[in-house]
């Protein structure tokens, strides 16, 4: 059993969409999915994409997939890859599907002398947490993510 890694075609997008359900629903979120099939194909495929997705096969099969973009690092100098999701089905953990997602991500920032991988993880999602201590992903615990949404992004936009 081996694990293929490859970059998402739009005709990956209804599977790709359907990770992005599958992964809420894992996280307890699913009620927060409000992005569509066709919202999740233009923001890949569309004319200016600015977010991809691989997509992790066994034996030619999907099994899971990663969606990241590109961001800057104003200290490092640099751009880098935020992982915004990554998502092995339940039968394939431990496969090796989720590293090898990974180790495509951190390749690509190697080869394009990006600064750095990052990604965020539930706090109660111990068996990822676990997974990425295991590839010695440092915790950045004195961060604190804020978010804007909804009215408090209007408020703030003025609007």
């Amino acid at each position: 059993m081996s694990v293929n890694v490859r970059p998402a075609t739009p005709a990956d997008a209804s599977l790709i969409h359907q990770f992005i359900r599958d992964l809420a629903e894992y996280e307890k979120l699913l009620d927060a999915v409000e992005a569509s099939e066709a919202d999740t194909a233009a923001a890949l495929f569309g004319d200016n994409p600015r977010a991809f997705a691989d997509i992790a096969e066994i034996d030619g099969q999907p099994v899971g997939f990663a969606l990241w973009f590109y961001n800057y690092s104003t200290f490092v100098g640099r751009h880098g890859i935020y992982l915004e999701d990554l998502f092995v089905r339940p039968a394939a953990r431990g496969s090796g599907a989720g590293k090898a997602l990974l180790a495509n991500l951190a390749k690509r920032c190697v080869v394009e002398g990006l600064g750095r991988l990052e990604w965020s993880v539930l706090d109660w999602n111990a068996p990822s947490i676990a997974f990425y201590d295991s590839l010695d992903a440092a915790a950045m615990n004195e961060w604190i993510t804020r978010r804007l949404t909804g009215d408090a992004l209007k408020k703030l936009a003025g609007v």
